[in-house]
């Protein structure tokens, strides 16, 4: 139950919030004259372009795979519309050459014009398996660009896709079912966005500009301080009310902060959604305990959820790895992850992710967001939404650790799982976002790798697998 006790101006806090109409939870609930926090840098705004050719033979298929029973005008016509349909989905310009590549010389020609003009991918569609379809598959990979192979049934036995199934920089398609096909180009999109996206890093006492190594990622490094100064020139104005009285009201319970914890918190999205556009970033990331700790200040647990919620990455701890991650995850599936601190759990032999800060909308963004009450943050203020999470629901995990001195070569750690508690802080202690995962294979979890793994909702080992292939990242499947 509420604490009614802690909240005698409620009733009139939220009337005095207006009566703007509902549209959701977080900064999806802001009214219609209020301006919504969104990506506002490079990443948001490139269009990324794939070169795209068919490989066949230019005579009949005759008694040579896949035979002359294949009507390949037929299929190249489907792919070529599929293709085009998935690539017009993506907001990806496609640049399909208009005949089909015959010999191996117009592969290879092909090829180096699309290095030649630097394409963010390459899709070859393989209407053929005999003669130069393969080996421009191969060739293909030795681009250095992200390259998707799609073969329908026919132009594909495991002797031909078995000597490139672990190549990296390929995604390998052996399907009539084109939506893998569109899967591999969202997987360029994703990488191409990643690469040209710039992340706003709030710590230590400078500007300065930077790139994540391996992916390209930009980082616009300002100093911590500037939040803070920023903070105390935002007043609680009567967005920030709408914003805060909307959280108040759609809490299942509340337990333990009062509507100026709310309200607080709520500025610190205003700033954070400032800087963004002053910025032109995509993504945001602080030092936040470093710069905020020690102050009266309030920490950015609702900004960073309700941004996360837009489909905007945020980070907790400048951390650039979980940074990565969150980027990864909102551009391969449409939905945000939650960030958290890994606790083994000995007796029910399970993972727990700990953090303050969890996204509400976990089935994606455009999906109702999961029941939420307000809280704490674990250091016993600020007001952090905690939703509970389905018992039961599949959920992958994720972590990306960028290379260094300890990884020279960048790593993706992966688990998939089942949620089986939302572990309740207070009794529990830590972070009172606390979810419980039984992980499949029931690995050893007193030293499971990485911290601040991304949790969320779905099982996509296998796509994200397909991804570091794709993008030269080594898979560490656990």
């Amino acid at each position: 139950m509420k604490d009614e006790r802690r909240f005698p101006s409620r009733r009139r806090f939220i009337i005095s919030a207006g009566a703007a109409p509902l549209a959701g939870l977080c900064s999806r609930l802001v009214a219609a004259e209020d301006r919504p926090a969104r990506p506002c840098g490079p990443g948001a705004s490139c269009t990324p372009r794939v070169a795209a050719a068919f490989v066949r033979r230019r005579e009949d298929y005759g008694m040579l795979w896949p035979g002359a029973i294949f009507d390949g005008e037929t299929a190249l016509a489907n792919y070529r519309r599929q293709a085009e349909a998935a690539c017009a989905e993506l907001g990806i310009a496609l640049e399909m050459r208009p005949q089909p590549l015959y010999s191996e010389a117009e592969v290879d020609a092909w090829l180096a014009e699309a290095r030649r003009n630097s394409a963010d991918g390459l899709l070859v569609i393989l209407l053929d398996r005999q003669r130069h379809a393969w080996p421009a598959a191969a060739k293909a990979a030795e681009t250095g660009l992200p390259a998707v192979i799609f073969a329908p049934i026919g132009a594909a036995f495991t002797t031909n896709t078995a000597p490139l199934a672990r190549r990296e920089g390929l995604f390998l398609a052996s399907t009539d079912d084109f939506r893998q096909g569109a899967l591999g180009l969202k997987m360029i999109k994703a990488g191409t966005r990643l690469r040209e996206m710039r992340f706003v890093v709030l710590k230590g006492n400078e500007r300065r500009e930077e790139r994540v190594p391996h992916f390209g990622t930009r980082l616009r490094y300002l100093p911590a301080r500037s939040f803070l100064e920023e903070y105390e020139r935002t007043p609680a104005d009567e967005q920030a009310r709408r914003i805060a009285a909307r959280y108040l009201r759609h809490a299942t319970t509340i337990r333990g902060p009062v509507e100026e914890d709310v309200l607080n918190g709520v500025r610190s999205y205003l700033v954070a959604r400032n800087i963004l556009e002053r910025e032109q970033a995509d993504g945001i990331t602080m030092d936040c305990l470093g710069a905020l700790g020690k102050t009266k200040v309030s920490l950015p647990c609702i900004s960073w959820s309700s941004m996360l919620d837009d489909g905007i990455p945020a980070a907790c701890e400048a951390d650039l790895g979980a940074a990565v991650t969150h980027a990864i995850v909102q551009f391969l599936f449409d939905r945000p992850g939650f960030q958290q601190d890994p606790v083994p759990e000995t007796a029910r032999n399970c993972l727990v992710g700990a953090h303050c800060t969890c996204p509400t909308r976990l089935r994606g963004f455009n999906s109702p967001p999961e029941p939420y009450f307000l809280s704490y943050h674990h250091g016993k203020r600020d007001a952090v939404p905690v939703p509970r999470w389905t018992v039961g629901e599949r959920v992958t995990v994720a972590d990306i650790l960028l290379p260094g001195e300890e990884t020279p070569e960048p790593r993706m750690i992966i688990s998939t799982g089942t949620v089986v508690d939302n572990v309740s802080v207070p009794p529990s202690g830590g972070c009172v976002v606390s979810v419980m995962v039984e992980l499949d294979g029931h690995p050893e979890l007193l030293d499971y790798p990485g911290f601040h793994q991304i949790f969320f909702y779905g099982d996509f080992k296998s796509e994200l697998r397909a991804w570091c292939r794709l993008y030269r990242v080594r898979p560490v499947v656990v």
